[in-house]
Parts: C-alpha cells; structure tokens; sequence
C-alpha cells in the first residue's frame, strides 16, 4: 500500500483526530509504514519533540500510533491564539511571528509552501501519510487562502473523507451540506463519509445511510460506535464540554477530588489526563471560587496569556479563593503559566506587553517573560524518582532562594525557604514547576499524590501499578480496532492506494 489520505470533518471535534490516530494504528499493525500529518493546527495544547520543535500534541499522539517519534513535518504549522484576534505562529516548531486574522491572510502563499514541502517529505518516507485536516473544508469564507483541508488536498491530490459526530444530531444535513458548499473540483476530492459516536439500533441508521448514498453519490466508508472511557489527547477546550463527566461518588476519605481552573486561555490541559487515568482520583474543570471548595488538590494549569488570565482569575474571585486555601494550608499545584501566576511578581513586556504586574504571591519567585521562547525535553528527580517533562513557554521564573515570609499555614509561623520541586519549587502546601508531562511519569505521580493525599488529610493510596504509557497504548489499539472492526478496511486501502474514484457525483452550489 502506498499513497495518502486526507480526513476532513464536518465541525470541529468531530473526530479527525481520533479518527487519524485510528488509521494510523490500523496501518501500523498491518506493517505499513504510516505517518501521520496535519498541515495547519490551532492548538493549545503543544508537544515538543526530541530536537526542540512545538508541535500539536495531538499529531504527537497520532505518531505514537504509528510506532514513530514525531517531527516537525508531522505539523509544520501550529497557531496558538493569545487572544480573540490574534495568534502566534509557529512554523516546523518555531515561533515566527504574533498576527492578527488579516495580518496571517499575508503569510498564507508561504505557509502553503511549507506545508507541502513537509507533506512531501514525510511522503518519501513513509508508504503511507494520514493527513488530519483543520474545523470544516466548508468554511467557504476561508476556501481561497485554506491551506490544511481542500486548499491542501488539491495542492497533493488526496482523497478526502468526511467526518460526522452523529452525537450532536443533524448528521446527514451536514455532511451533505459540506458536500454541496464545495465547488467542483474540491468535490471531485471527496470520496465519502465516516459516521462517529454512534450509538443505538445500527438498523435504524441504515435508510439514513442509504439515502445519502443516493443523493451524493458517494460511500459511507464506517460507522464507527461510541466508545466509553476513550479520552485521548485532543486539541482545543472545546472538547472539554464533552469530557466524561466525574465520577458521582467523590466523597469518600479514599477518593481524592482535584478541581482543574478552566481559564480562558488555557493549554496542555492534557497534563492532568494522566491524574484522571488512577483509580480513586476525581477531575474536574471548573469555572467558579464555589469549585473549589470540596477539592483536595487545586491546579492552575498552563496559560497561553497568563498575565489576562490571572486578571481573569481576580474578576471571578478565584484568585482569592486560591490565596485562601493556601493561607489554610491546602494543596494548589501550579503547571507553567500556573507556577508563573503563583510568584510574586511577573514582568511581561513580550505577550501581553504589560510590564510588572502583581501575582498571587504564594511562591518566593519573579517572572520574566524573554522573546525567545524556551523548548526543550527536560530529565530530573523528586521525591527519588525520575522524571522526564517538556517545556514550552516565555516566561523564566526566578526562585529567592532565601527566607521568606509566607502566608502557607503549613509552611510555619515567620519566614522559610522554598524547597526544589522539579524544575520549580514548593512552600508548605503549594507546588510550582514550568514542567508538562511530569505527571506522566507514573512513580513520581503516585508519590506526589501521596504527598498531597497526606496534607490534604485523606486516606487516598495510589493504585501501586497503574501505567500511563500502558494505558495511552490500549487507547490507541482500541481506536485500531474500530477501524478494523467498524470500516470498509478493504476500500479504505484502495482509496489510499488509488485516490479519490473517476466520475463522482457533482452536486450544485446550495443543493
């Protein structure tokens, strides 16, 4: 087998990524070697690979289905919006430059180049290449500049499959209206449909199916059902609201109930799924001071505008419900621009541009923001266990390494000096680290939660043998399955193998 395949959704979160991940998987077990791609991605939640580049994280997963270690090639083009307008760019795995919407219009000739040079080169590698489009290839608005979804497909010629999420209803309208809003040399493209998230009676689906066969002409390669308890790493907080719910039965002295703060800009959130994946610890997400007040551990999570959104956090009452618990002693753990709004200082001239501005002023630290952003794949120890993470951020926290006084309960009466944690440090009840990832490392989670499970007062013991990386892998065998079990494999390979089929159907604009 040898060729591509580009898998277009009809919305964002409809599934292109899991779907991708999938079919890298099924391909991998099948010895084909298989790469995964996405040209264009808006993504908070970033990866850095083994030779320093940003990538999104969800492609980095997508790599691991296919046995590989990702690239940069493997998303050459990663936006990171600090604002409602305006995003950084990130090209193979740098940062290049902060525009607004019009101001990215002008680099759009360029980026597309690089797109399909990277495209190209994974090509020649690898006999197979899945390439991950980018929200809708409907989106008629951006069709002239679209680099990542029918933009990239006639560039490469790829077949094209589209994505439905049958979950949120309307899914024959939008995948026939998806259809119908390209014109037609991007419809020529489109070889058929995938349904996601199905569940129910597989009988009722199939008039559904038939009939839009017979409207656009084209085959519905899969239908893939729900699957429980698969929570994989994804690209946006939108899947948040989708997030399997918390476990209703969180009060026990044995359970361990960690509240995340969803804040407005919030990024690789993903650090706290390897928390959620041990048995008797609780995550949630939330928005309100009133969250917080059951939780045994409170996370200030990463931030691609940390100085916003700990303004955010003060207009909400967070901030003070934050300096609260930790004025009673109770667990706060700061990841990056979490850690960064926890010192008490921060000095940002580079992404917000505005200059020294008060944190929270429950770690002995000062922040500084440089232009140039710090990427790199960090190994360390605590609590006697290794630790490998990533970095990626602007901001350089300083520790004082001398006496401070502090307002932690827990951490004495007077003044005290921070203990290292990580990369960061600790006073009392309160952790920092500008490292992401660290929660992966399963020795080094449970002794954290064992530690925090101690200051909080709880009977909380971590299960003694579970994997992360063991069960990311099962994750992603079960998305190989659905593939296998729940799609035409057969035409999927000829697709792959032939592009997209002579002679489909046209439909007219609005049909």
């Amino acid at each position: 087998m040898k060729g591509a395949l580009l898998v277009a959704g009809t919305t964002s979160d409809a599934g292109k990524s899991v779907v991708t991940a999938g079919i890298c998987r099924w391909l991998a077990r099948r010895g084909v070697r298989v790469a995964p791609f996405k040209a264009q991605n808006m993504s908070l939640n970033s990866f850095v690979t083994g030779d320093g580049a940003e990538i999104g994280r969800a492609q980095a997963v997508q790599a691991a289905a296919c046995g590989l270690e990702p690239t940069a090639d493997m998303n050459p083009i990663l936006l990171k919006p600090g604002s409602d307008r305006r995003s950084q760019v990130v090209v193979l795995g740098r940062p290049m430059a902060d525009v607004d919407a019009m101001e990215y219009g002008a680099l759009k000739d360029r980026l597309r180049t690089v797109a399909v040079e990277s495209l190209d080169r994974l090509r020649s590698r690898y006999d197979v290449v899945v390439c991950e489009g980018a929200g809708s290839p409907a989106e008629i608005n951006l069709r002239p500049g679209d680099i990542a979804n029918m933009g990239l497909a006639q560039a490469a010629r790829l077949p094209v499959i589209v994505v439905g999420d049958i979950d949120r209803g309307g899914v024959f309208a939008s995948m026939y209206g998806t259809l119908a809003l390209l014109d037609a040399a991007d419809q020529a493209l489109v070889a058929g449909f995938v349904v996601n998230k199905f569940r129910g009676a597989r009988e009722l689906l199939e008039p559904g199916l038939d009939m839009l066969r017979g409207l656009t002409g084209r085959e519905v390669y899969g239908v893939l059902p729900w699957l429980d308890g698969l929570w994989m790493d994804v690209e946006d907080s939108l899947a948040l609201d989708n997030r399997p719910p918390a476990a209703a039965s969180a009060s026990g002295r044995g359970t361990l109930r960690v509240a995340v703060v969803r804040l407005p800009r919030i990024s690789n959130f993903t650090d706290v799924d390897a928390l959620a994946s041990e048995p008797g610890v609780v995550v949630r997400f939330v928005t309100s001071a009133a969250e917080l007040d059951d939780a045994d551990l409170v996370i200030l999570p990463g931030s691609r505008a940390t100085v916003s959104d700990l303004a955010w956090l003060r207009s909400t009452g967070l901030a003070d419900a934050v300096r609260e618990r930790a004025v009673k002693g109770r667990p706060i753990l700061g990841v990056c621009g979490g850690y960064q709004m926890l010192a008490r200082t921060i000095r940002d001239d580079v992404e917000s541009a505005a200059g020294l501005v008060e944190g929270l002023g429950l770690l002995p630290a000062s922040v500084e923001f440089a232009s140039e952003k710090t990427l790199s794949r960090p190994v360390g120890e605590a609590y006697g266990c290794r630790v490998s993470a990533y970095e990626i951020h602007h901001g350089t926290v300083t520790v004082d390494p001398t006496p401070t006084p502090t307002l932690v309960a827990s951490a004495g009466n007077g003044e005290r000096r921070a203990e290292p944690f990580l990369d960061g440090c600790r006073l009392g009840p309160v952790w920092g680290t500008t490292w992401h990832g660290a929660l992966e490392n399963d020795a080094f989670r449970r002794a954290f939660l064992a530690d925090v499970a101690i200051v909080a007062g709880r009977d909380f013991a971590p299960a003694p043998d579970t994997s992360f990386s063991a069960l990311r892998e099962a994750r992603l065998d079960a998305l190989g399955d659905l593939v296998e079990r729940h799609m035409d494999t057969g035409a999927l390979a000829r697709l792959i193998d032939g592009g997209a089929p002579d002679g489909l159907r046209t439909l007219p604009p609005g049909a």
